[in-house]
């Protein structure tokens, strides 16, 4: 460890000793928002409230009612109103005369790099628009994108918001397997994909796996890389197909309520889950919250979110946060050490990014790789760091705090979900201190709670669960297709009005703030990506030399959470060789995506059941984590747990 390692190390456990961090005093005087009046003036009238920051948005038509809660969980907002959130993103601000403004900053992982102003965006928007009408695709026709961090990916979402055709994005990440399931559950009109796509420097032929897994699906192809692809006479490159479009398309007059995007997200179920959004509601909160938690002034910020647009993250805070409050955001093609460990800090310096905002599991990344890969770059126009995914540890947040933000950067951790589809909990930076570790306090409009088993509000202090007892407008609305499931995953935990979140929490005495403690239900949170156990099992399985699986996520120093599985061999051999080991994690890549092979396979005879046959995961993660075992009174054969324990010693010992 070198001097200067020592002394930061000295210097985070100094700061681990403090409790609260209160905003710079220079921040507050500048701050949009420096006081606490606006969490008082929303919860006099939320909904009300939330009417004022709706117009901010360019409505076509005014709406009738704010919310319509007459059928709980089926919220409406601002019924009878009529806008486009193409529109809202792109045309407002070439008409206010800013269409010079650079929309993104866009840097390919080889170097490339493209500055795209508002008004070039809205010119390649509407030929995309009516290169999806040409193609058949009309209003209410969901349309797939597959597609990596490539400009094209945000004209994609935009075309289709502009002709209310609801996109369905599938992250790049996924397997193509994983995306003809997607397409399937949305009967998705038609798929836009690429030719390839390349992570640290290798190419991966996207447009050849998609026809392996869905050759009946027509595709419009972008060109990126150069690579053959394979093309039917269904598909056409685009290219070509934006050479001939017609250069105008008027934004679609839609009701506030209509679908803006199918995101899908994993369930306790094998089968994803359809996340339905809407337009103005959603967009409402989403440009609110982009505006005022991060204090956005889109004169002079220049904003880098690090998501990739597959999640909802990337979504909300990369594409249509950013873009209807007229922002300049940094988009990066790459991975964060890829083609080097400084490549964010290097854009950081070279774009001049005031906003940074990225997951813990990236922090505790740059940690390990070391402080000289940010040190090597002039931070010094930053003034706001923020994080997002997953709770993040106070030695983290410490050290983003210090070494990326040198000492002077309020931070804010943001909790919100797919679900939520914008930040519910966090701190208004020039208006509250933080507290490493703690996501903070609802935000205005925002009724959040800890609840009993019961539904009861539990005091101060004491763990429960998280709820939301208060519909918002970015809520989710269903899930596409399967209102049933949707009332039942949400909202018949208490009752028909209250959103069980899924997560236990805990406020502290002194000022409320919520500390986000982790899942309850089988969803596994690896970097910020919510996995479903049964999903991830199901892939396991379906290896031809699998009989049974139990998967689990296991507290990891880097990932927040891993994934360890549990897996039973077909036959009489109770143990696979490490051949086998990494055959099934390259298996699940091939079915999920390379993000969900598990760390840690271990080989069990038999698994931990009740008389009735469920598999006890309680038990499970006890063993993995070295917990003392709860009760096992009610297991089938409780000498299962001792002979799985000696597995668990075995691979500890390998590992060691």
């Amino acid at each position: 460890m070198t001097t200067a390692d020592s002394s930061l190390e000295a210097r985070l456990e100094e700061l681990l000793q403090v409790e609260r961090f209160d905003p710079p005093e220079e921040f507050t005087a500048a701050a949009l928002i420096g006081d606490m009046s606006v969490h008082e003036r929303a919860g006099q009238d939320p909904v009300g409230w939330w009417a004022e920051q709706a117009q901010a948005l360019h409505w076509s038509s005014p709406w009738e009612t704010v919310l319509d809660d007459s059928n709980p969980p089926f919220y409406k907002w601002f019924t009878g109103g009529r806008l486009n959130a193409s529109h809202n993103c792109l045309d407002r601000h070439v008409e206010a005369g800013i269409g010079d403004r650079v929309a993104f900053h866009w840097r390919g992982e080889e170097g490339e790099e493209r500055d795209i102003t508002y008004a070039e965006l809205h010119a390649d928007v509407q030929r995309f628009a009516n290169v999806l009408k040409d193609r058949g695709v009309q209003k209410g026709d969901v349309v797939g994108i597959y597609l990596p961090m490539i400009p094209e990916v945000v004209v994609a979402m935009l075309a289709c918001a502009r002709i209310g055709a609801p996109h369905n994005v599938v992250f790049g990440g996924f397997s193509a397997e994983s995306v003809a399931e997607r397409m399937e559950f949305s009967d998705a009109k038609l798929l836009v994909t690429v030719d390839g796509a390349r992570r640290k420097g290798k190419t991966a032929p996207i447009k050849a796996a998609v026809d392996d897994c869905m050759r009946a699906l027509p595709c419009i192809v972008v060109r990126h890389t150069g690579i053959d692809a394979p093309m039917a006479e269904k598909d056409a490159w685009l290219h070509e197909l934006m050479e001939t479009a017609d250069t105008e398309c008027p934004a679609e007059d839609l009701d506030s309520e209509h679908p803006l995007f199918v995101l899908y997200t994993s369930g306790s179920t094998a089968k994803p889950k359809g996340i339905l959004h809407t337009t103005g509601g959603y967009l409402t909160q989403v440009a609110w919250t982009h505006r005022y938690v991060f204090d956005l002034k889109p004169d002079s910020d220049v904003w880098f979110c690090s998501a990739d647009v597959g999640w909802i993250t990337g979504h909300s805070y990369i594409v249509y946060g950013p873009l209807a409050n007229g922002a300049t955001s940094v988009m990066y093609e790459g991975a964060p050490d890829h083609p080097h460990r400084g490549i964010w800090w290097e854009l950081c310096e070279r774009y001049g990014a005031t906003l940074f905002y990225t997951a813990p599991t990236a922090i505790r990344a740059c940690m390990k790789w070391g402080v000289e890969h940010v040190e090597k770059h002039d931070l010094s126009k930053l003034r706001l760091l923020g994080t997002v995914g997953e709770p993040i540890n106070p030695k983290a947040w410490l050290w983003y705090r210090e070494v990326v933000g040198g000492g002077r950067c309020p931070v804010v951790d943001t909790w919100w979900q797919t679900e939520t589809g914008a930040i519910m909990i966090t701190t208004l930076a020039g208006a509250q201190h933080a507290k490493p570790g703690s996501a903070g306090t609802p935000l205005p409009g925002v009724d959040a709670a800890v609840l009993d088993e019961e539904g009861n509000e539990v005091g101060n202090g004491t763990q429960g669960l998280l709820a939301l007892r208060r519909p918002w407008p970015g809520m989710l609305r269903t899930l596409f297709r399967d209102d049933d499931r949707f009332v039942e995953t949400y909202f018949s935990k208490f009752n028909r009005e209250t959103y069980f979140v899924g997560d236990a929490s805990r406020r502290d005495d002194d000022d409320g703030y919520f500390w986000v403690i982790g899942r309850v239900d089988d969803v596994i949170n690896v970097s910020g990506h919510r996995l479903s156990t049964a999903e991830i099992e199901s892939a396991v399985v379906s290896h031809s030399q699998v009989a049974e699986c139990a998967v689990i996520g296991q507290s990891d120093a880097d990932t927040g959470q891993s994934i360890a599985a549990f897996v039973t061999l077909e036959g009489e051999e109770d143990d696979g060789s490490d051949e086998l080991v990494e055959e099934i994690r390259d298996h699940v890549a091939a079915r999920i995506g390379k993000f969900a092979r598990p760390r840690r396979i271990i080989w069990a005879g038999d698994l931990p059941k009740t008389r009735s046959g469920k598999i006890m995961r309680r038990l499970l993660r006890d063993i993995a984590e070295g917990r003392e075992l709860g009760d096992v009174t009610t297991l089938r054969d409780p000498d299962v747990m001792a002979k799985l324990e000696g597995k668990i010693a075995e691979r500890q010992a390998e590992e060691a």
